[in-house]
């Protein structure tokens, strides 16, 4: 989503903009011709074939389309590191001397070599990753993720600017009431790293009322190891697990009192900003990349990755904190909506853009 709304605000603003991507969907393909050039909300996006069906993403006609092309930008902008796609492109365009502006999205954190083909990680950033990572130039959500990535390499160039994030528009919504029960809400993808498991095991010393709604999808497995969690420590019948939320996710948001997410490694965390614009106050970790931006703002609390510091945070917000709730609800709504303003975060980026090219 991000990636998309920075490609339709670019184009808005008379930035000559292409987006090469590939079929992937999954673990389907978008049903789209090949090579053909489609507009898609006023982008001109072209989508190649990719050999594997898994994470690597290997399409040989988009690398052969970029060595064609690379000559013809001033700058290519990756959107992700450990998939061949990324690497191949960095590659490429450096072999073209088009200078590569790279926005790792998180892939490039001590948490990220720690998890996941840890070997193959390693072994592709020993080989060749590192030599392109340090031509590059690396655009970071987060004073979280700058440093992260600076205890890995040394880049050209390191700017830190948030995502774009898709915010409802300035909807009047109902009042909630005040309730003797804290109403939680937990929304994102469900995987490990997200900390889930740390909320379900808080749970177990929380002593205020509470009620825990958890929005999102997952692997089934994982989904039914932290639903047994929730069994073990008998608080089944205070968590509601309602599924992905699309259209209504807003409505979701603002129907709850607090949003946790105690991630283990978040590069920024665009669900709090989501939350946080229809008034929703949060409570994430101190891994989550805007920790510093909500304690800043005041616009929630930051816990520990660890069940303790979560269940005191719930508990002590729910006993000392209701005011701070009603003013957070109040105010943060205008708080995002004047930092994470379109017309504002476009003309950021194409200043980075700029002195990236003065640089060169």
């Amino acid at each position: 989503m991000s990636v998309s709304m920075l490609s339709e605000n670019l184009a808005k603003a008379g930035v000559e903009t292409a987006v090469y991507a590939t079929t992937a969907n999954g673990k389907e393909e978008l049903p789209v011709i090949p090579g053909e050039v489609i507009d898609v909300d006023g982008v001109p996006v072209t989508y190649f074939k990719r050999i594997t069906k898994d994470h690597s993403h290997f399409s040989p006609a988009l690398s052969a389309r970029l060595r064609k092309d690379a000559g013809n930008f001033n700058l290519v902008h990756i959107h992700a590191w450990w998939n061949l796609v990324s690497i191949f492109s960095c590659l490429i365009a450096l072999r073209r001397n088009v200078p590569v502006l790279l926005s790792p999205r998180g892939t490039l954190s001590p948490y990220s070599f720690q998890h996941k083909s840890i070997g193959v990680k390693w072994l592709m950033h020993q080989l060749l990753g590192k030599r392109l990572l340090k031509k590059c130039h690396i655009h970071a959500t987060s004073q979280r993720e700058s440093e992260a990535i600076q205890q890995l390499f040394k880049p050209k160039s390191i700017t830190i600017l948030p995502n774009f994030v898709k915010l409802p528009g300035r909807k009047m919504y109902p009042e909630n009431e005040p309730d003797s029960i804290l109403k939680l809400l937990f929304l994102s993808r469900i995987e490990e790293k997200k900390g889930l498991d740390i909320l379900l095991h808080a749970l177990e010393t929380v002593t205020i009322p509470y009620s825990l709604t958890i929005a999102g999808d997952g692997d089934h497995d994982y989904i039914e190891t932290l639903k047994a969690i929730t069994s073990d420590n008998g608080v089944g019948e205070y968590v509601n697990w309602i599924g992905f939320q699309h259209e209504n996710k807003f409505d979701v948001l603002q129907q709850h009192d607090l949003f946790v997410l105690p991630s283990y490694d978040e590069n920024f965390g665009n669900a709090v900003i989501e939350s946080l614009s229809v008034g929703t106050p949060v409570l994430i970790s101190g891994g989550v990349g805007l920790a510093d931006y909500v304690k800043e703002n005041d616009l929630g609390w930051i816990c520990h990755t660890n069940p303790s510091s979560v269940a005191w945070e719930i508990n002590n917000i729910a006993i000392n904190q209701r005011e701070q709730l009603l003013k957070i609800r109040a105010s943060a709504p205008d708080t995002i909506y004047r930092d994470f303003n379109d017309d504002n975060l476009v003309k950021r980026y194409i200043n980075m853009y700029h002195e990236i090219l003065n640089d060169e």
